[in-house]
């Protein structure tokens, strides 16, 4: 299993509950290389200190919500410069009009953004963060389900040009946590400023939970309970909210209850890893080691198939 996440600030439940809890449950059943996307993170930070403490701070996210680092190969996707390598060699197998279809470039199209290199083909880099370590699955969000495709079409075309090379792999999705609601009832994100943070304090949970907007012509705060879905009991869910139909104000505040219960070890278990960011940085070292190992032994072959190896 391959999966990764940029280093781009406070990660938000719908990170978690999107992308990183499935990384810990997945844990035992999957050989997990999960990575820290520094190099993708370029195309929109370009500020030495500022992407120097997202990589650390993301990397204390991943061990504080359980991330096993004897059980998971966690690195830094910049360790493993074989991945730019292969990146390099698929973006020379496809064209412009196919990244052209991808919905990260459509979206900043749209809104008239100026539009990096690096943006414009990321999802080539994407496709050689997968591919490079054979991975049965990628455990992703709906939204993300194209970055698998853009990675299957690229083996199949690796593979018919210069022969079998590579696996192609499958998206995981779980259906109760495809998208994640954010405050104003659109995708959770930190774009639009809808966030809950994952480790937030019990004040700056309060607050982002009362500021849920809610639909004044149903009973159900549907935005409030589909937040509380993602952690409560489906039977003490129902109960609640039809004990307390059109009551928005018990509702919000028994959500912000439940989210300071959930999140309050979470909090804990991350300060006690931010105090030990030598053994963070010794992991992240550790695992671009083994997964630069697991790479190198890829690209020998691709090198080969492609006839750039010649001793």
């Amino acid at each position: 299993m391959v999966s990764g996440l940029q280093p781009s600030g406070r990660p938000h439940i719908g990170n978690y509950f999107g992308a990183m809890k499935q990384f810990v449950d997945l844990q035992n059943d999957y050989d997990c290389y999960i990575f820290i996307a520094d190099l993708h993170a370029l195309t929109k930070i370009q500020n030495a200190k500022e992407l120097s403490d997202n990589i650390v701070n993301l990397a204390i996210d991943y061990l504080a919500i359980g991330l096993d680092p004897t059980k998971v190969t966690l690195y830094k996707q910049s360790d493993t410069p074989e991945v730019t390598e292969l990146g390099w060699i698929f973006n020379c197998l496809t064209t412009m009009p196919y990244l052209m279809r991808a919905h990260a470039f459509k979206d900043a199209e749209a809104k008239n953004k100026e539009i990096n290199v690096g943006m414009f083909n990321y999802p080539m880099l994407m496709a050689a963060d997968i591919l490079l370590y054979d991975p049965d699955v990628v455990p992703i969000g709906l939204d993300q389900k194209q970055h698998v495709e853009i990675a299957r079409d690229t083996a199949e075309k690796f593979n018919r040009i210069f022969g079998e090379v590579f696996k192609l792999p499958e998206p995981l999705i779980l259906k109760n946590v495809q998208t994640v609601p954010g405050t104003d009832g659109q995708k959770m994100s930190k774009s639009y400023n809808n966030t809950i943070p994952l480790f937030a304090e019990d004040d700056e949970i309060r607050k982002a939970v009362m500021s849920i907007v809610t639909d004044s012509s149903s009973d159900t705060p549907t935005n409030v309970k589909d937040i509380h879905s993602l952690f409560k009991n489906t039977e003490e869910i129902e109960k609640l909210y039809s004990e307390n139909k059109g009551k928005y104000q018990i509702l919000k505040e028994a959500l912000a209850t439940d989210l300071i219960s959930f999140i309050t070890p979470l909090r804990e278990k991350r300060k006690g890893w931010e105090n030990r960011k030598d053994d963070v940085l010794k992991i992240l070292k550790e695992g671009g080691k083994r997964a630069r190992e697991r790479a190198e032994a890829k690209m020998q072959i691709v090198r080969e198939k492609i006839g750039v190896k010649l001793y």
